[in-house]
């Protein structure tokens, strides 16, 4: 059964920080491309960042060079460092395992999705 939990998540004032966790189960976080996505009320669930199974990063626009993924193969745990957050980055954020182990922007791609951890930036 393949199990996947995010934590990380909080409130934080603008221009603060968080560190997302995934914790995998079932799976190789290696041996896999993963995703994190956000989502907001009413709104589909935006790409933020991914990490392949080589380990290329790839990130959306709007968070390149505030945010940072990353993986801990000896935890099977994916990480999203979010740094200058802004109110914008307000959203609940989900970790995501792609079975074809590329990193892929759309979520019906992805394969197993985790229940997700909300961020609430201030201002």
């Amino acid at each position: 059964q393949v199990q996947l939990v995010e934590s990380g998540g909080g409130l934080v004032q603008a221009g603060g920080s968080l560190r997302l966790s995934c914790a995998v189960s079932g799976r190789t976080v290696s041996s896999y491309a993963m995703g994190w996505f956000r989502q907001t009320h009413e709104k589909e669930r935006d790409f933020v960042a991914g990490i392949s199974r080589s380990g290329a990063t790839y990130y959306a626009n709007s968070v390149r060079g505030r945010f940072t993924i990353s993986r801990d193969n000896a935890k099977n745990t994916v990480y999203l460092q979010l740094n200058s957050l802004n109110p914008k980055d307000t959203a609940l954020y989900f970790c995501a395992i792609d079975d074809i182990g590329v990193v892929r922007q759309t979520p019906a791609e992805y394969d197993y999705w985790g229940q997700g951890t909300q961020v609430t930036v201030s201002n």
